[in-house]
C-alpha cells in the first residue's frame, strides 16, 4: 500500500466514524428527552447538546483514525524490506567525501 492510500483510507474511516458517532448520539433516548421529545417539550435542554456533541464529534473523528494508523503501522511496518547497510552515496564514486577532507559520519 502506498502512503497516501493510506492516508485516504485514515481520512475516509474518520469521516465515517465521526457520521456514524453523531448519528447514534442523536438517535439515542436520552439525547431526543434533552432535545424535547417529551409532552409539550418538558425537559428541553439544549446545554447538555452543547456540551456533549463536541466531544461526540471528536471521539467519533479519533477513535477511528488511530485504530486505522495503528492497524497499518502494524501491517505495513511487518512488510517493509530491511535496508541495506550501504547508503546510495558511498557506492564508491571517485569523488568521495573523504578526498575534500570532511568524513561523512557527522552528527
Amino acid at each position: 500500500m502506498k502512503r497516501d492510500a493510506v492516508t485516504g483510507g485514515g481520512c475516509l474511516v474518520s469521516a465515517a466514524g465521526v457520521v456514524g458517532a453523531v448519528w447514534l448520539w442523536g438517535a439515542s433516548d436520552r439525547t431526543q428527552r434533552h432535545l424535547g421529545n417529551e409532552f409539550e417539550n418538558n425537559g428541553q435542554d439544549f446545554g447538555a447538546a452543547l456540551t456533549e456533541l463536541p466531544f461526540v464529534f471528536l471521539a467519533g473523528a479519533v477513535v477511528p483514525a488511530v485504530v486505522w494508523g495503528l492497524g497499518a503501522w502494524l501491517l505495513l511496518g511487518r512488510r517493509r524490506r530491511p535496508e541495506s547497510s550501504e547508503s546510495p552515496e558511498s557506492s564508491g564514486s571517485p569523488e568521495s567525501s573523504e578526498s575534500s577532507g570532511v568524513s561523512e559520519f557527522h552528527a
